[in-house]
């Protein structure tokens, strides 16, 4: 335990902390607050629906990654000078969105969100490649555990936080607030180090092609995609629905959003602290499989839930299984995807793995949503249980495929 504190304590964690926290403060702004402006705005149901669109480039953000990859910034290093440019670029966005008002100009406010969108996900790109490529194999826990806290923490503050700023004292002061906290972040990747580079594509259809090349020469390559499908797909699917589940067992909206929001998020940082810890001790294989079956089982949970009915107590500790099972396997996944990467193409292979890795999360809402109407759990509520049983099945492919590809000695 001391050893992990002193490791958690070091200047590399703090980077790690501080760089989740640049993560994930612009993706609720780009989400959730965004409709949130435009509802109150009074702009009409199809627009805000086509606001979805505007996150695209999260799902496609391994399409420019090789520009990163290929090119050295004039100063500052190959990823912190890309960075400080993509942090500057997005906080500039988000300065400019706050000028505009979705009532009299909708869709230039849409497409400044999609600028905001393209260097949050340009953003992303480069700490996920930073991170892979600064820590050492022993420090990928901690260092993913201390990214998901930043990450989880300012989600939080740009969403909830973002609300609360706006109702006070409008969304141009808001919006300036959140781009004020960004621009902090300048100062963490001046501060940071500068990973080691080697061997650097030296044609920019080297950075392209070849990360695709150098993976698919892999043995089992393509059993090893499959796996980063399926291994979070029994959260998701326990997730896809979970609101709908909570509302029809009869909790109020309060009491969904302080359970599910506030001790959902402590266990998830709780998880993901000790998973870190965890991983000092025991091996990544170990804990992908131990930490998944921890995840699956914890559906089983919510399974309890619907049984139960609408009592807050089993709901608290249905909440907290899970999002602290989840926040455990989370850190073991990530930890995984960082060490499959070849660091001469770390930005390219990164994103692809992490949006490989949302397919499973983008395609399993309507697959769940046809199970929920095969078993008739608006008409009666105790079939959710059932729904949460295939919940928990659907957890055992990855475990078994994970246990295949340790015996082939590829994990």
């Amino acid at each position: 335990m001391f050893k992990y504190c002193l490791l958690i304590a070091s200047r590399r964690m703090a980077v790690m902390l501080l760089q989740g926290f640049s993560s994930g403060l612009p993706l609720a702004l780009v989400a959730s607050t965004l409709q949130a402006w435009f509802a109150v705005s009074g702009i009409d149901v199809f627009t805000i629906g086509i606001l979805s669109l505007v996150g695209q480039p999260y799902v496609y953000k391994f399409l420019w990654a090789p520009f990163f990859d290929r090119y050295i910034f004039p100063f500052l290093g190959r990823r912190r000078g890309w960075l400080f440019l993509a942090q500057v670029l997005l906080i500039v966005s988000i300065v400019l969105i706050s000028f505009l008002d979705p009532l009299d100009a909708p869709w230039p406010v849409g497409i400044m969100a999609f600028f905001i969108a393209f260097f949050s996900a340009s953003q992303d790109i480069l700490v996920d490649a930073y991170r892979t490529e600064v820590l050492a194999t022993a420090e990928r826990g901690a260092g993913v555990a201390l990214y998901n806290v930043g990450y989880r923490v300012a989600l939080l503050v740009s969403g909830g936080g973002a609300l609360i700023i706006a109702d006070y004292f409008g969304w141009q002061v808001m919006f300036l607030s959140m781009a004020g906290l960004l621009a902090l972040q300048l100062l963490v990747t001046c501060w940071a180090e500068e990973p080691a580079h080697k061997d650097i594509p030296q044609r920019l259809h080297h950075a392209i092609f070849h990360p695709f090349h150098d993976f698919f020469k892999r043995r089992l390559a393509v059993a090893i995609l499959l796996f980063i499908i399926l291994y979070k797909l029994t959260d998701v699917v326990t997730l896809s629905l979970g609101s709908k589940f909570l509302i029809d067992l009869g909790f109020s909206l309060t009491t969904i959003g302080v359970v599910y929001k506030g001790v959902g998020l402590i266990a998830t940082l709780s998880g993901a602290l000790l998973g870190g810890f965890l991983m000092l001790r025991i091996t990544l294989y170990r804990s992908l499989l131990s930490f998944g079956l921890l995840q699956a089982f914890s559906n089983l949970t919510f399974v309890w839930l619907a049984l139960a009915g609408s009592s807050v107590a089993v709901l608290t500790i249905a909440i907290a299984t899970e999002n602290f099972c989840g926040g455990l396997a989370t850190t073991a996944f990530v930890a995984f995807l960082m060490g499959l990467c070849n660091k001469r193409y770390t930005a390219t292979q990164y994103a692809l793995f992490s949006s490989i890795a949302v397919l499973g999360r983008t395609y399993i809402g309507p697959v769940a949503g046809l199970l929920a109407r095969h078993l008739q759990v608006e008409t009666n509520h105790a079939h959710w249980a059932i729904f949460y049983v295939w919940a928990f099945i659907v957890g055992f492919p990855a475990l078994f495929l994970l246990m295949w590809l340790h015996k082939k000695e590829i994990i």
